[in-house]
């Protein structure tokens, strides 16, 4: 089997509004669209680096940088609108239907293309993903930022590599699992662009909802089957939020990850891997 890079997989796609869109493509067969969380120099390789050969024997992948991260133009002032351009993006490459697969942001961006768009969504995965916001938690720790993302934050604003260590270590309920390659990965990353990491500290910064999120209504009226896995130690978002998910998704089951942090994904990938093949083959 030929051993998969990023340069070797690394595509760029134009949108309607002229946004330039960079993913890694590998395999063939039915469409997996990967989508990556909100860290600073988060970038579909580096989240889904371990997941994309498994997959790709199966399925045809697409490891995208959402706009305003990685290798795709940059997005100012809070003017994210990723559910209309992951539609977009499957026009452009000719794709009537696609399985989401979405850590942390990419779950919430998933869970909204999946409400908005529900003839084009054929399966949703979300790892970590938050639930509707506004509604207080009952077993998270407050309501302000958890402690995930006030070390995501102050990554955005320094991305040193002592930063982006803490950043993964804190992602993960091994820290082992924080290799200086991975580090080294989001720092190159987050450096290479530094439009991106002004406009991500200014939307963390002025907080809020932002568009991508779906309301309750909404993720109420999903009807794609949906995988919902959590980790019970991420320390960024709590489980709860799985939990709400699946109460509120009519086609869905929730997995809960012992000794997993808030990327299932990397910390348990070979286990998250076959859970994907199986899911998207037999619904």
């Amino acid at each position: 089997m030929v051993e998969l890079t990023e340069e070797g997989t690394s595509k760029y796609v134009e949108l309607n509004d002229g946004v330039k869109v960079h993913y890694n493509e590998a395999g063939e067969g039915h469409p997996v669209i990967l989508l990556h969380g909100s860290g600073a120099g988060a970038t579909g390789w580096s989240n889904f680096r371990g997941n994309i050969p498994a997959l790709a024997q199966r399925f045809r992948v697409l490891a995208v940088d959402l706009p305003g991260w990685g290798k795709s133009d940059p997005v100012a002032n809070r003017a994210f609108k990723h559910p209309e351009q992951v539609i977009e993006l499957m026009d452009a490459l000719g794709l009537e239907k696609a399985a989401l697969v979405g850590n942390s942001m990419g779950g919430v961006v998933s869970i909204a293309t999946a409400a908005r768009y529900p003839d084009r969504v054929s399966h949703l995965v979300t790892m970590g993903a938050a639930a509707m916001t506004g509604i207080p938690t009952l077993f998270g720790a407050g309501d302000g930022p958890t402690e995930g993302i006030k070390i995501l934050v102050g990554a955005y604003a320094n991305p040193s590599f002592e930063t982006m260590k803490k950043l993964c270590e804190i992602m993960a309920f091994d820290p082992a699992l924080a290799s200086d390659e991975l580090v080294e990965l989001r720092v190159e990353a987050a450096k290479a662009h530094p439009d991106h990491l002004a406009n991500g500290l200014h939307a963390f910064m002025h907080g809020g909802p932002v568009p991508y999120q779906a309301s309750a209504e909404e993720i109420a009226s999903i009807t794609a089957p949906a995988l919902l896995v959590h980790g019970r130690d991420d320390r960024v978002v709590h489980y709860e939020h799985t939990l709400r998910l699946v109460a509120a998704i009519p086609s869905s089951r929730a997995v809960l990850l012992n000794r997993c942090g808030h990327w299932a994904q990397i910390e348990h990938a070979a286990e998250f891997n076959r859970m994907v093949v199986d899911f998207v083959e037999n619904n």
